[in-house]
């Protein structure tokens, strides 16, 4: 099996290229190519399909060609990712897959339109968000409890302010987020401060990964959270610092937000079948 390995703001991921659909994609082939120990490791898998072969979404085919099929890295499937979303065009054109320009991809939260330029970062149109009306939302973490703010990017966010990105700990473990029926799928958790003006920085903790060096739907969310409390003159434009750098956040006029920031492929390679196998059947037991 053929894959790449790419990253936006290392937030990482293992790329397989599947056009036609011929690859069963489990939970455990998902972990095991994750293991940053003993594979290859990321943060998710990013499927490249063909739209028109995945059930799912074969509603989106005459829009887009091709599907992001983004998984977590613990084996379970996300909506979107906007991170993903960037490397994903980025392999799209440097495979020769689509030109530079302005790329239509499926996702499951909905068609999404990429502008990917001959060099430098790329820009994804997010869509809107949406506030979540979720009554009072608690998130706890290293011994502080934050009230936070519930927003859709077509996957839930609960973000909080905080006076010290270090408040929230080592993130290694899920912060709790009360009242668990508020999020029953799991929730990407964005913690938030502000650097002055038009400026933020976040730590996050994302569903099925863990604490990463960035999340791309977590940044926009942050960016529509602190436009709300912090009420920048609208339409708001942040530079959102995350720990794998920083990414660009802007509220357009119908209300929807485009990020931008760096995408980039830096490996290519073949999986041994055997190792893949045996590893993905040692995982599929051991349920």
């Amino acid at each position: 099996m053929d894959f790449l390995k790419g990253h936006g703001t290392r937030n990482d991921f293992v790329i397989v290229p599947d056009p036609d659909a011929l690859l069963e994609v489990t939970p455990e082939l998902v972990q095991v190519l994750c293991d940053r120990r003993g594979g290859i490791g990321g943060d998710g898998v990013l499927r490249v399909v063909r739209t028109r072969h995945v059930a799912e979404v074969q509603g989106q085919a005459d829009t887009a060609e091709w599907f992001m099929d983004y998984r977590n890295g613990d084996g379970s499937v996300a909506e979107m990712c906007g991170n993903g979303i960037r490397v994903f065009a980025r392999y799209l054109v440097e495979a020769g897959l689509a030109k530079p320009g302005d790329l239509a991809i499926a996702t499951r939260a909905g068609v999404k339109a990429v502008a990917v330029p001959e060099q430098g970062e790329i820009s994804v149109n997010m869509g809107v968000p949406e506030l979540l009306d979720l009554g009072q939302v608690t998130v706890r973490a290293n011994g502080h409890s934050w009230n936070g703010m519930g927003v859709s990017m077509g996957n839930p966010h609960v973000v909080v302010p905080v006076s010290d990105l270090d408040e929230a700990g080592s993130l290694f473990e899920q912060p709790t987020v009360d009242p668990p029926s508020a999020f029953p799928e799991g929730v990407n958790v964005e913690f938030v401060i502000g650097r002055g003006r038009g400026r933020i920085a976040m730590r996050v903790h994302e569903r099925g990964a863990g604490e990463t060096q960035s999340c791309g739907t977590g940044t926009c969310a942050a960016a529509v959270a602190a436009a709300r409390w912090w009420s920048p003159p609208r339409p708001f434009l942040y530079d959102v610092e995350v720990p794998g750098g920083v990414v660009r956040v802007t509220e357009q006029e119908d209300g929807s937000v485009v990020l931008t920031g760096p995408a980039l492929i830096v490996a290519r390679g073949s999986v041994d079948d055997h190792w893949l196998a045996n590893e993905v059947a040692a995982r599929a037991l051991s349920r």
